[in-house]
């Protein structure tokens, strides 16, 4: 069946960097919708950034340029990589899929229905 698996959350000090990893089972990321979100404690999820289907990215405004979403097709995996962190960014991330291709913002806004596991960013 189909399955996202992330990896690499943990706990770093502000200012640090951290690199999410997502390996996609029976399925293949290729040019559909891909995105990252996150669930900060008592808040709602909310997207982070998003990857449409000719590769651009899109991110929320409070990424500030700090963070890159990429894609390794031999690996199929995705990557979430966080620079500049802050105690504000704690929470747990989740990548998200779907067979869906978009443009211009569609994949940012998208209901996304294949999802991972989650992994948890602490930053102190």
């Amino acid at each position: 069946h189909v399955q996202l698996v992330e990896s690499g959350g943990g706990s770093v000090e502000r200012g640090g960097s951290l690199t999410l990893s997502c390996v996609a089972s029976e399925y293949t990321f290729g040019p559909f919708c891909k995105a990252w979100f996150r669930q900060r404690p008592g808040k709602g999820r909310e997207v982070v950034g998003s990857m449409e289907s000719d590769g651009s990215t899109r991110y929320s405004d409070f990424v500030k340029g700090r963070f890159n979403i990429s894609q390794d097709n031999a690996e199929n995996t995705l990557y979430l990589q966080m620079n500049s962190l802050e105690p504000d960014d704690s929470a747990m991330y989740y990548c998200a899929a779907d067979r869906v291709v978009g443009s211009t913002g569609f994949c940012f806004g998208h209901a996304y229905r294949i999802w991972a596991q989650g992994t948890q960013v602490t930053v102190s």
